[in-house]
């Protein structure tokens, strides 16, 4: 997909995280860590995986592999991903209805993730969340790199490694408390604003765009 450049970039941009974001991709994410621990022979505690979700792969790898096997397991998951985890995975409640807000509101979304790209782009294929671009591989303060190159004025994430990523771009930290950190995390993070879940979201953009009017 092309990249926008800031000259070009519409009034409202606003970037999404993925995992327990926009998708609940436990479901999934466990099925492959069951098949990665069949594939390689290593004992993976696999609810114990999915309910940290957010940092790099490689963050939850080292601790079931050695460090020196990590980078090539986190190759062979990737590459096993498509196959065990895209059709198990959810779209959070409310996901499409935010993306689809920001359209309404004649702005755009981009999703910026830790997960690989073209991982991250199967889930929302196979889920129609209709964003207008994806940006994995980043994560933490790295997400910054993309949000102010597309210009996003608001980050919407459910870790305080997201929360980071806005607060390194200037961008307003819109947290959700869906997944490993709750909203008292978030708040001490940082997060500008802390909804419960995504089917909050629309009326806070409503909000959002009529304070900046005002």
């Amino acid at each position: 997909m092309a990249h926008m450049t800031l000259s070009t970039s519409p009034a409202l941009t606003v970037g999404f995280d993925l995992d327990m974001t926009l998708i609940d991709s436990r479901p999934g994410i466990h099925a492959c860590y069951q098949a990665l621990s069949a594939r390689t022979g290593a004992h993976i505690d696999c609810d114990l995986a999915v309910t940290r979700l957010g940092p790099p792969l490689e963050d939850e790898l080292v601790n079931w592999f050695p460090a020196q096997e990590v980078a090539a397991v986190a190759d062979l998951y990737r590459e096993m991903y498509p196959t065990h985890a895209i059709t198990g995975t959810l779209a959070m409640p409310g996901a499409r209805e935010a993306v689809a807000a920001v359209r309404a509101a004649g702005g755009r979304s981009v999703v910026v993730t830790a997960k690989w790209e073209p991982n991250a782009k199967l889930h929302l294929q196979h889920l129609g969340i209709d964003a207008d671009a994806v940006v994995g591989n980043l994560w933490a303060e790295r997400k910054a790199e993309a949000l102010r190159e597309y210009g996003a004025s608001v980050y919407v994430g459910d870790h305080t490694g997201d929360v980071r990523g806005a607060r390194a771009a200037d961008a307003y930290s819109v947290a959700v408390a869906t997944g490993p950190c709750d909203a008292a995390e978030l708040r001490a993070a940082g997060a500008d604003v802390v909804l419960a879940d995504l089917t909050e979201f629309p009326a806070w953009l409503g909000d959002y765009r009529e304070a900046a009017r005002a």
